[in-house]
C-alpha cells in the first residue's frame, strides 16, 4: 500500500462520514451511528494496510500522525452523538477530519520504512497513539465549548440559561481527554528513558507539553470554584486547545525549538 491510494481510502471515508452527520440531522440514530463506523472502518484499513507496507507503525511524520488525528476525530465525535446526542457533533468533527484529510492530500510527505532508533522503542506508538486519541477528545471538547458560547449568547439575548447538563457533559469529555493525555505523557517518559537515559529533560516540546497539561489542570480546577464564570470556563477550555496545537506541530516553529530539541530530527512526535 501506498500513499497514492490515500485520497481513494480518504474520499470514501469522509463521504460515508457526511452522510452519518446528515443522519443525525435528521434523527436517524442507529444510521448515522452505522455510517460513521463504517466510514471509520474503511479509514482504519488503509491506515493498517500502510503499516503492513511500511513493516512500522506510521507515526514518524506530520503526514502519518495527521491520518491518526482525522481517524480519532470521527470516532470522538461519535463517542459524544452517542452519549449525549449532540447532533451537530458530527458535522463539527467530520469537518474538521476533512481539514486534515485535505492536508494530507495536498502536501502530501515521503514515507519511508526507516525508523532513527530513538523510534524503534516499544513505547513510541503507544505513546503516539494514546496522545492522538486524547488530542481527538479535546478537539471535541472545544468543538463544544464553542457551541456552548454561541448558545449561551443567544440564550442570553432570549434571557434563558443554558442547561447545567451541557457543561457537566462537557467536563466529562474534558476528564477524559486530560485522562489519555496523562498516559501519553507518561509513554512519553518511559520511551525518553529508553531512547535518550532519562524521563524528562524540559526539552522545548517537553515543556510545552507539561503547559498544556497545566492548562487544562487549571481549566477543570476552575470549573469546580462555586463563583466560577462558564463563558470564562469555556474561553480557558478553547485556549488549552490552541496550547495543544503548539505542543502537536506549533513548536516546529518556534525559534526555541531550532537545533535545541531533541524533537527537531523528525516532525512525528507528539
Amino acid at each position: 500500500m501506498t500513499w497514492e491510494y490515500f485520497v481513494y481510502f480518504a474520499v470514501v471515508s469522509v463521504l460515508l462520514w457526511a452522510a452519518g452527520a446528515w443522519a443525525a440531522w435528521s434523527m436517524r440514530r442507529t444510521m448515522a451511528c452505522c455510517l460513521t463506523v463504517i466510514g471509520l472502518l474503511v479509514f482504519f484499513a488503509y491506515i493498517m494496510l500502510m503499516w503492513h507496507s511500511l513493516e512500522r507503525p506510521p507515526l514518524r511524520t506530520m503526514g502519518e500522525t495527521r491520518l491518526w488525528y482525522s481517524f480519532f476525530l470521527p470516532l470522538a465525535g461519535l463517542i459524544v452523538y452517542i452519549r449525549w446526542h449532540y447532533k451537530w457533533i458530527l458535522s463539527f468533527s467530520s469537518l474538521l477530519a476533512l481539514v486534515f484529510v485535505c492536508i494530507n492530500i495536498l502536501k502530501p510527505e515521503i514515507h519511508s520504512k526507516m525508523l532513527m532508533p530513538a523510534l524503534q522503542s516499544p513505547w513510541f506508538a503507544p505513546h503516539v497513539i494514546v496522545y492522538m486519541f486524547s488530542y481527538a477528545l479535546l478537539g471535541a471538547a472545544m468543538m463544544v465549548a464553542v457551541w456552548l458560547l454561541v448558545r449561551g449568547k443567544r440564550k442570553n439575548a432570549e434571557k434563558k440559561s443554558v442547561p447545567v447538563d451541557f457543561y457537566l457533559s462537557l467536563d466529562n469529555l474534558v476528564y477524559a481527554g486530560l485522562c489519555f493525555l496523562t498516559v501519553g505523557m507518561l509513554f512519553g517518559a518511559l520511551w525518553a528513558k529508553e531512547a535518550w537515559g532519562h524521563y524528562w529533560s524540559w526539552d522545548p516540546k517537553e515543556t510545552w507539553a507539561a503547559v498544556t497539561w497545566l492548562a487544562y489542570l487549571g481549566y477543570i480546577h476552575y470549573r469546580l470554584l462555586p463563583s466560577h464564570k462558564p463563558r470564562l470556563a469555556m474561553w480557558l477550555l478553547i485556549a488549552g486547545f490552541l496550547l495543544l496545537q503548539v505542543t502537536w506541530w506549533g513548536i516546529n516553529y518556534l525559534p526555541s525549538d531550532q537545533g535545541s530539541s531533541v524533537h527537531t530530527y523528525s516532525t512525528s512526535m507528539k
